[in-house]
């Protein structure tokens, strides 16, 4: 035993995969249990997101806001909810885009039967964004920003997240994102699509946004009991940011901050950190960090990629974390 605190990081749109956690929810009952009842708490929804999850429906029909928002997570605070159960208390918690909400719930910023309002009412704000979708692009943000000379790209197609030293996320709508696309490989980046289909994090989602803000306004909010790293600030949510509902809502149309947020974590002792998401997207990413690379940080993915064995993944993972806690 280490004796180091564990972090626990939450995923968000893009690192969803079908089939991801179905053998949890197969053979860990109390990860089961949080799935079931958040599902039916989500009303008619949560039936049509239970069946293409367990059918392991992929493509399209998952990559939608609708599907893949609830399913990242019901993962993320699902698996919280079992290492708390095994008596792992993480000393923070970091949630990428709607990773950030589960973190939140965790940190009892909002009950269960809350959060599943919360997260219906950013489903159907979902009708007020336009169509569009998320970029990844090999380089630094200032770099992929530069090449996009064009003044009218810059208007829209912005920085949707900032994921590591090279690993640049550019958010905006149809046909702009295309257009920047096209731009970019021009310029001889590297660039592929991300599995969203609306233009996430982008002045785009304005009004989905305060659509959103309404569904929390409704609920009552409490300050964390649990640290919070925001990627929307890069620092701990204060008390005051946690019971304002704009502070969680906004969070849907300003980029996702996680490299400063892993960064403000890491740059001081060194932590053991946890990938509560699919195929260990984020582990991936915090590998890169000095304190990781240098062995103060540990990274614990609990989540095995597509094509391994789920169930071995994650009874090795259990036990790599329990080792290094």
């Amino acid at each position: 035993m280490s004796g180091r605190p564990v972090v626990l990081m939450l995923p968000g749109q893009g690192f969803q995969h079908a089939g991801m956690a179905v053998e949890l929810y197969k053979r860990e009952p109390v990860f089961t249990a949080v799935a079931d009842a958040f599902l039916e708490a989500l009303g008619p929804r949560g039936t049509v997101v239970r069946d293409d999850w367990l059918a392991c429906v992929d493509g399209a029909p998952a990559d939608r806001g609708t599907t893949a928002q609830p399913l990242l997570f019901m993962i993320g605070y699902g698996i919280g909810r079992v290492l708390a159960d095994r008596g792992i208390r993480p000393a923070a918690l970091i949630g990428h885009s709607v990773g950030e909400l589960a973190a939140a719930t965790l940190a009892g910023v909002f009950d269960p039967q809350a959060a599943a309002r919360i997260i219906a009412g950013r489903c159907a704000a979902l009708a007020e964004a336009p169509p569009g979708g998320m970029l990844a692009v090999a380089g630094t943000p200032e770099e992929v920003l530069d090449r996009l000379r064009n003044p009218f790209l810059r208007q829209e197609v912005v920085l949707g997240a900032h994921n590591g030293p090279r690993q640049t996320i550019l958010a905006g709508p149809e046909p702009r994102l295309s257009e920047a696309e096209v731009a970019l490989r021009e310029a001889g980046m590297i660039v592929r699509r991300v599995r969203a289909l609306e233009p996430w994090h982008s002045p785009a989602m304005d009004r989905a946004s305060r659509a959103f803000g309404e569904a929390i306004a409704a609920e009552t909010l409490r300050p964390p009991g649990i640290l919070v790293l925001s990627t929307r600030t890069g620092r701990y949510v204060t008390q005051a940011e946690a019971t304002r509902p704009e502070f969680w809502a906004g969070q849907m149309a300003a980029p996702v901050l996680f490299w400063p947020a892993l960064e403000a974590l890491l740059d001081g002792d060194g932590h053991v950190v946890v990938d509560g998401g699919p195929a260990a997207a984020l582990a991936t990413l915090a590998r890169r960090h000095p304190s990781v690379v240098q062995r103060r940080s540990t990274v614990v993915p609990l989540l095995a990629p597509p094509g391994r064995d789920a169930w071995e993944g994650w009874t090795r993972g259990l036990a790599r974390l329990e080792a290094a806690a």
